[in-house]
């Protein structure tokens, strides 16, 4: 190991739709190689969110070491820069161990930040958010979207209209540097150095994937999901405004808690945010040209995506370090 800088240990990167399988994969792949797992979960990082999140099995996570998991209480917020900072120390730690750092999940908006940067942005400024809001109320969150799509187009392009923490952002960013969001993110660097090596989990089958998420949601329901989230609702310093509690299923199901849905119609609505969500990450998988596709109910998937990762790590994986 130590005849090769680590930086050229390669980082694996597994992502694709949600409900794909990706954890499953990653845990077929410990047992080929001496992996490390790093959660790429924007609601994985929350504690007493693990029905809804479905986190990998405990078993697994004590077998296998995954980082990113229950690091923070749902009343906190965790941010894509504080994501990027984290993950790139864990990846060193893992190579600097000889082991092979595996990056597992959806969230878009992580991995966005991992391959464009982080742009050094300004600090919150509480007065200016105040302002935004009294705006906001007055106007309503459309019109801050419109003013934002004179300000910086592309930004707003990318922010739904009803998106009010991201449309603030957005806005406040303009206001303190005078330059658009998305030109300071468009003048920042990769954060992972190396090389990382992509595939992403696409099921062919729409159709069967939707078949599939109803599945999982009706599973995670009958093992406590509703139970789940009236735990949180009970402690009494967590509302329907928190980023945990926006997550999909949680948002639902705390309306439902509040008196404002029928169980039926959170999990309803659970379902259809699930599949908006799949839609989204299709979206951005489709724009990005350097990831692979791999339809993982195809058969013989997972067997054929090991044997190209072994090519593609020959030369730069040190054979001394497979044997483990």
């Amino acid at each position: 190991m130590a005849s090769r800088p680590e930086a050229r240990v390669p980082v694996i990167g597994l992502s694709g739709v949600t409900g794909a399988g990706k954890s499953g994969w990653a845990a077929r792949l410990a047992e080929e190689l001496p992996i490390e797992v790093v959660s790429v979960d924007s609601a994985q990082v929350y504690r007493g969110m693990d029905i809804g999140t479905a986190k990998p099995e405990r078993a697994l996570r004590e077998r296998v070491p995954h980082h990113l998991i229950d690091i923070c209480d749902p009343a906190q917020n965790y941010s894509a820069g504080q994501f990027v900072s984290d993950c790139v120390t864990l990846v060193e730690a893992i190579r600097a161990r000889g082991r092979l750092p595996v990056l597992v999940g959806g969230t878009m908006l992580y991995w966005r930040a991992l391959l464009a940067g982080i742009a050094q942005l300004p600090r919150g400024s509480p007065a200016l958010r105040a302002v935004i809001d009294e705006r906001a109320r007055t106007l309503g969150w459309p019109a801050l979207h419109a003013e934002l799509a004179t300000l910086d187009p592309h930004a707003a392009a990318r922010i739904n209209a009803n998106d009010p923490q991201r449309i603030q952002r957005a806005l406040e960013v303009c206001y303190l540097t005078g330059q658009p969001l998305s030109q300071l993110q468009r003048n920042s660097a990769r954060a992972i150095a190396g090389p990382l090596l992509r595939w992403a989990l696409v099921p062919a089958d729409r159709a069967a994937l939707h078949r599939r998420l109803a599945a999982r949601l009706d599973q995670m329901l009958a093992h406590g999901f509703l139970e789940e989230v009236a735990q949180l609702h009970r402690r009494g310093d967590l509302t329907a405004q928190h980023p945990s509690m926006r997550a999909v299923g949680y948002r639902q199901l705390w309306a439902h808690l509040d008196g404002q849905l029928s169980l039926g119609e959170a999990r309803e609505r659970a379902l259809a945010a699930t599949r908006q969500l799949a839609k989204r990450q299709l979206t951005w998988l489709r724009a990005d040209a350097e990831i692979g596709w791999i339809d993982p109910h195809a058969s013989g998937a997972y067997e054929r995506w090991l044997q190209e990762l072994h090519r593609e790590l020959a030369g730069s994986w040190p054979p001394e370090a497979r044997a483990w």
